[in-house]
């Protein structure tokens, strides 16, 4: 894999101007660490930064993104508040979303409502903030093949999309141990599958 990474590198710098910067860790508000375990991804630095922006770094978590007995509508009552401020504030929820899925719906639904933003949308983009900040530390966490050392197994991870909203997940053991990455990658396929397939009640 080294001498791989070697020969590629002389042919690269054969085209271009270049220079080696050692590991990959951080790109674009991305932090990457990488590690025998595997490959975390997260945006702890954006989303302080983000937390810091709209003035939000001494507020009270809360344990979800949402409360359960939020309906929001086009035509709610109540103040207008600021276009502008409100779409810099979901603009900067949705880049997050490239690591934080478990907020793409909270943040999709309240993009809808963009247009004449009243005062209760505004609250619910706050709570999204305010679990941001006890989550800032959260993300996605790629494993490798048969990442658990005990029992050599892989580990399915899933996202499931409906449209560009995201309706579900799940992060599972899976079952047998792969002898590829190629079955591994199968079982989880499979396994997203047969969540789709599930029948609604």
């Amino acid at each position: 894999m080294q001498n791989s990474v070697k020969i590629f590198v002389k042919a690269m710098r054969g085209e271009f101007k270049m220079s080696m910067m050692g590991e990959f860790s951080f790109f674009l508000g991305l932090q990457v660490k990488q590690s025998k375990e595997g490959i975390f991804v997260c945006q702890s630095k954006y989303c302080k930064d983000i937390l810091k922006k709209f003035e939000k770094e001494a507020c009270k978590a809360v344990a979800t993104p949402m409360s359960t007995n939020c309906y929001l509508g086009a035509n709610e009552a109540g103040p207008e508040v600021d276009q502008t401020m409100n779409r810099g504030l979901i603009g900067s929820l949705l880049y997050l979303t490239a690591s934080r899925p478990n907020i793409m719906f909270d943040v999709c639904l309240c993009a809808r409502f963009q247009s004449c933003p009243k005062e209760s949308h505004l609250k619910v983009v706050k709570r999204v903030l305010k679990y941001l900040k006890g989550t800032i530390s959260m993300g996605l966490f790629y494993s490798d093949f048969a990442g658990c050392k005990f029992d050599m197994k892989s580990t399915s991870e899933t996202c499931h999309l409906l449209g560009s909203s995201l309706i579900s997940w799940h992060s599972k053991k899976q079952a047998c141990v792969a002898l590829s990455t190629a079955e591994a990658e199968y079982i989880a396929v499979g396994s997203c599958c047969a969540h789709v397939d599930q029948p609604t009640t």
